[in-house]
């Protein structure tokens, strides 16, 4: 199974690399591509790079060494919750050629979470239609965010 995530804040469109953890978590790593909302082109691009890279298998940090959100040296935000107070998440899972596009909520508790509602599938599907739906879903949650 592959997984993707990318989040948007503030016009900005941020993939990081996903990592698969030994222990079946995800977690977002280095490198992270950094492409404006309006940019439909350059988000093409990236998406099928990140894509390329796959997800690495690393071993889970050590216990009480885990390290601070990637993604917050990029946003240049202190905190996750920063973070993701002006964010959206979406991720893209592909498992034996089909694809699933899941957006995520917040949770009540401060960190997002998969809204199964909010969830497009597109069974064996080329990967190239699939990121013109996620960046058309993007574009259209910046100009709803703009209102």
């Amino acid at each position: 199974m592959m997984m993707l995530h990318t989040y948007l804040r503030s016009g900005i469109v941020y993939i990081p690399t996903v990592a698969k953890l030994t222990t079946g978590a995800y977690l977002d790593v280095d490198p992270v591509v950094v492409e404006s909302v309006a940019n439909a082109m350059g988000l093409h691009r990236a998406f099928l790079e990140t894509n390329a890279r796959k997800n690495p298998i690393i071993s889970p940090p050590p216990k009480g060494k885990w390290p601070p959100p990637v993604l917050l040296k990029y946003a240049r935000v202190k905190s996750w919750s920063a973070f993701v107070a002006g964010a959206s998440m979406w991720s893209i899972k592909e498992a034996d050629g089909d694809y699933q596009i899941v957006a995520y909520r917040d949770h009540p508790d401060g960190y997002l979470v998969a809204d199964a509602a909010r969830t497009a599938i597109f069974p064996r599907t080329k990967v190239d239609t699939v990121i013109d739906r996620i960046i058309a879903i993007l574009q259209k949650a910046a100009q709803r965010s703009e209102i």
